[in-house]
Order: C-alpha cells, then structure tokens, then sequence
C-alpha cells in the first residue's frame, strides 16, 4: 500500500517526540503556513512532503533510503 499523503497528530508527535497537544499547535502553524499560499488545509493533518521539508529539510521521509552508508 502506497504511504498516505497527510500525517495525523499522534504520527507528527511519536516523528518529533512531542506530546500530543503541542503536535497539534506545530500542525495548526504550518497549516496556516500552508493557508498562506492558497492550500486547502484539513485540521489536525499535515501534507507528509510539506512536514519533511520544513523539519529535515527535504522532501523525503528521513526513514526511508537511510541504509546507514555516507
């Protein structure tokens, strides 16, 4: 099965090691982020790309390809 486009809170919170309430106020920002630029947001979710380019710094998940190798 392909990965889901948007993350849910408890996804965000257990990615950045957070509590659950403060992963709904990082979702609610980037969101508005998001708002800014003309997206369609849906509360308590993020865009997965959107989430991992504004964390990590890319466009990818930071979990998938790491096979440890420089």
């Amino acid at each position: 099965m392909a990965e889901k486009i948007f993350m849910r809170v408890d996804e965000v919170a257990e990615e950045l090691g957070v509590s659950v309430p403060y992963a709904y106020k990082l979702i609610k920002r980037l969101n508005e982020e998001l708002k800014a630029t003309g997206c369609i947001t849906i509360a308590g979710r993020i865009d997965r790309k959107f989430f991992y380019e504004k964390f990590y710094g890319t466009r990818e998940n930071k979990k998938e390809g790491t096979n440890g190798s420089i």
